[in-house]
């Protein structure tokens, strides 16, 4: 007999102008890399790396690839914000962060969960489309994991 864990993750992006009204909604999937996979099982292992506690936006249109360990240097880091909320129920982790005005602004093109505030674990990488947050805007991004 073989069994296959895989971990995969999507998020969805809500961005809200100054009056709270969407002027987008997208949703994509995202690599959980290496180093996220080495975050999980060590987690099971009961080691003492911190949970996933951030998200990452940033402007590099570079592929997420399983090697990558950070938002692209070649882009712009826009903004790491705390979560709002972390839940987990059965094989599924929810991360929601909301990134306020004036946070996360610009042309952003990817985002990353990690378990800091700076540096830190990646756990997952993806790349999107352009949403261009402006410095009024919010933007609420959940991000989904899920182990089958």
């Amino acid at each position: 007999m073989q069994e296959n864990i895989k971990a995969t993750g999507k998020l969805t992006i809500v961005l809200r102008d100054e009056h709270g009204n969407i002027k987008e909604e997208h949703e994509h999937e995202n690599l959980v890399v290496t180093t996220g996979l080495g975050h999980i099982a060590s987690r099971m292992a009961g080691t003492a790396q911190g949970v996933m506690s951030h998200m990452e936006v940033g402007t590099s249109s570079t592929s997420a690839a399983a090697g990558q360990t950070a938002l692209i240097g070649g882009g712009l880091t826009l903004g790491r914000q705390a979560f709002d909320s972390y839940t987990a129920s059965g094989a599924t982790v929810t991360g929601v962060a909301t990134f306020a005005a004036g946070e996360g602004t610009g042309a952003l093109t990817e985002a990353g969960m990690f378990n800091a505030s700076s540096a830190g674990t990646m756990l997952c990488r993806t790349v999107f489309a352009v949403v261009n947050k402006g410095a009024s805007d919010t933007m609420a991004i959940t991000w989904t994991i899920t182990i089958s």
